[in-house]
């Protein structure tokens, strides 16, 4: 069995074939699905499509960074009364993200630090969204130790895979590294697949040969065979590998 540990599959890309889009990542061999958390706006939709698919969606709570705003304390807020009120596997996505917009830099910082404590009074694993912000991820995480999750999407170097490794966190790969000149597969091959879990961030980032397509779920094998292909070793070795991290992660 696979597991996808971060896919975005009650957004709207998916509001046609969401059903159809579901059967095939099971029968693609993915037996669960980890539903990072965006903002109020869409965890209704989110937590709708955990209720339709029990044991398979697994949902996570929290706050987008490119969400935080002016309302942020009202999110949070929101996030807190979520917590009380039924079982998450996670808190996330959470995190820094300065590509886009910086005007709100000092409050994405602010709630991503409240969220690692939310992640550790609760004992629960983080879901980390960093872009164009590692060092600055890495310097808030050296103040939580006692705080493990995945840091999703990760587009570092060898050196920052090896730091957030002996910090405790798994690393997230996904369709980027099938994707020619992306340099991750050289990370890889550098850190080996015992730290790393498998994700696609659907609807986004889908891997050859459907990239600039809408990624999904079923797409997994595809990153596992990318990996194994890598490390010149067997796809179900990866498979192995990769569930086997997720699940204790997330307590599965």
């Amino acid at each position: 069995m696979y597991i996808d540990t971060h896919s975005h599959i009650y957004e709207s890309e998916f509001q046609d074939d969401r059903q159809e889009v579901v059967q095939r990542a099971v029968e693609a061999g993915v037996g669960r699905i980890v539903l990072p958390d965006i903002d109020s706006g869409t965890r209704p939709r989110m937590l709708g499509l955990a209720e339709m698919y029990p044991g398979i969606m697994l949902p996570a709570i929290g706050l987008h960074p490119t969400s935080v705003n002016e309302n942020y304390k009202q999110e949070l807020a929101e996030v807190v009364h979520y917590l009380g009120t039924r079982s998450f596997c996670g808190i996330g996505e959470c995190g820094i993200d300065l590509y886009w917009d910086k005007t709100w830099y000092r409050e994405q910082v602010k709630v991503f630090e409240y969220q690692l404590g939310i992640a550790e009074d609760a004992s629960l694993p983080v879901i980390i969204h960093s872009r164009d912000a590692q060092e600055e991820i890495f310097r808030i995480l050296k103040k939580h130790p006692y705080v493990r999750g995945i840091l999703h999407c990760f587009a570092g170097t060898v050196e920052e895979a090896r730091c957030a490794i002996d910090m405790g966190f798994l690393l997230g790969i996904g369709g980027v590294v099938t994707f020619k000149n992306s340099g991750l597969a050289a990370i890889v091959q550098e850190i080996g697949a015992d730290h790393l879990v498998l994700e696609t961030d659907s609807p986004y980032l889908a891997p050859v040969p459907f990239r600039g397509k809408r990624n999904e779920s079923g797409y997994i094998p595809l990153i596992a065979q990318k990996i194994a292909d890598t490390l010149k070793t067997d796809v179900k070795k990866i498979e192995e590998i990769t569930t086997r991290n997720a699940m204790n992660l997330f307590t599965l």
